[in-house]
């Protein structure tokens, strides 16, 4: 697949870097040189060129790529008008939209974006979370259901998953186990250890019943 980020800020630099990392072909763009240079041997291309208008976006064979991924977020008007662009002008399959408040999400998805990112906001949900919950949230699915890392448990130490009844006495599934940075897929005959961190989904309710025991 093709990508194209548009502002290598602190957020489109590090989404580009990532795509890159993963074997995806990545196509950055900012109008800082030195940020430019700096990316250049981390991605496919990199390009110092200033968007303002559809004549720009396709000189830079914008209209050829499958996602594009607008980061300039801090320039209200500016990534609004190239968003609109992108779905309304280039038939851009998936445009990804940096917002910075409600309004500019508001917006954005009037005019069409596929997806709105509110990276700041998710930060700060994040510590928030992560701060005030006896699990680490590593996703939130919705505001009462989330996939956390729980160390285990003393009761369900020596114990397999199977015994434990995870499901059926917690209402938790247990999707891995931690394992020196790694996540290794399990089944309920796998023996819960002392110094396990077991990755579970399930309600923040039943979450904060387990990280108790």
């Amino acid at each position: 697949m093709k990508f194209c980020v548009l502002g290598l800020g602190r957020f489109g630099y590090q989404v580009a870097t990532r795509l890159a990392e993963n074997g995806m072909e990545v196509l950055g763009v900012d109008n800082s040189e030195s940020i430019v240079a700096s990316i250049r041997d981390q991605i496919t291309q990199a390009i110092c060129v200033q968007v303002h208008d559809e004549a720009s976006l396709r000189s830079i064979g914008v209209d050829e790529m499958d996602t594009v991924i607008v980061a300039m977020g801090e320039n209200f008007a500016s990534s609004i008008l190239i968003t609109a662009l992108l779905k309304k002008r280039l038939n851009i399959p998936v445009v990804i939209t940096r917002a910075v408040n409600e309004i500019h999400r508001d917006i954005l998805l009037l005019i069409g974006a596929d997806q709105i990112v509110l990276p700041e906001r998710e930060v700060g949900n994040s510590l928030a979370d992560n701060l005030s919950l006896p699990f680490t949230v590593i996703s939130r699915i919705t505001k009462q259901f989330s996939i956390a890392q729980i160390r285990a448990p003393q009761p369900f130490i020596g114990k397999t998953l199977k015994k434990i009844g995870l499901l059926e006495q917690y209402r938790l599934n247990c999707i891995g186990v931690k394992k020196e940075g790694d996540i290794v897929p399990v089944n309920k005959e796998y023996i819960v250890h002392e110094d396990n961190i077991l990755i579970v989904a399930g309600s923040n309710k039943d979450l904060t019943t387990v990280a108790k025991l």
